[in-house]
């Protein structure tokens, strides 16, 4: 998956120039024609419900901190409008898979970025931005559905990109952190981002799940190549199904 800031190189979504920095890509599905897209997103759809099932969930709210460069980034983590979503990273963090990762892509004044499991690796050689976690329990890269929830709906929606963008109860204000993906709705796995400013193009069409309460300054002062130290829930962890 070549993930969130393919820059210049691919339109996601029918967004802005700065939306396919905010794109999760993989390297097969930078390749892949019109038919096999459109049969990828009927799939997806039809297995939606199954794939749901098999996710964790976030049942309420959770705090998770980051620590980068020695200093703590809390995260206020939201199952409520997100639980798939907010289940999905707290799971990960639960199991450490976010422990020395690399913000792999910086972009002031937009996003930073991390996420790549194959970013703990500090000798790894091919193009970060292409990872997903994968499940040792299926051996497969496990994927959730865009999820996103509009003013008024009493649960989100799934699986459709570029909602309209005013009804979104999540809105891409700065310090938010949401899920990348590729052109597929539903191909967002660990990668992450946290909005370094308000990003209004986004809304609707990635998923919102948390925002950032403590520690904003450090998120402003991440460089590409720096690392998450630890990543750990400090409050909620009880919220987490699995």
């Amino acid at each position: 998956m070549f993930s969130l800031l393919l820059i210049s190189s691919l339109v996601v979504g029918g967004c802005s120039t700065s939306a396919t920095d905010v794109s999760q890509s993989s390297s097969s599905s930078d390749n892949v024609t019109t038919n096999q897209a459109q049969l990828a997103i009927a799939e997806n759809k039809d297995n939606n419900q199954k794939m749901n099932n098999n996710l964790p969930e976030l049942e309420g709210m959770a705090k998770v901190e980051l620590q980068v460069n020695g200093s703590p980034i809390i995260i206020e983590i939201n199952g409520t409008e997100a639980p798939i979503t907010a289940g999905n990273f707290v799971d990960l963090v639960d199991r450490g898979v976010y422990d020395g990762l690399v913000f792999h892509r910086v972009i002031p004044g937009f996003v930073a970025q991390g996420g790549d499991p194959q970013g703990k690796d500090p000798n790894f050689a091919g193009t970060l931005g292409t990872g997903g976690f994968v499940d040792p329990q299926t051996g497969s890269e496990r994927r959730i559905p865009l999820e996103i929830k509009l003013t008024g709906e009493e649960k989100p929606t799934y699986s459709k990109a570029k909602l309209p963008s005013k009804s979104v109860e999540l809105k891409h204000d700065r310090g938010v952190i949401a899920m990348a993906r590729s052109m597929m709705p539903d191909s967002a796995s660990s990668q992450f981002y946290i909005a370094l400013e308000d990003l209004p193009s986004l809304d609707g069409d990635y998923a919102v799940f948390g925002k950032v309460v403590e520690g904003m300054d450090v998120v402003d002062n991440i460089k590409q190549g720096d690392r998450i130290g630890t990543a750990t829930i400090v409050e909620g962890a009880e919220n987490l199904k699995k």
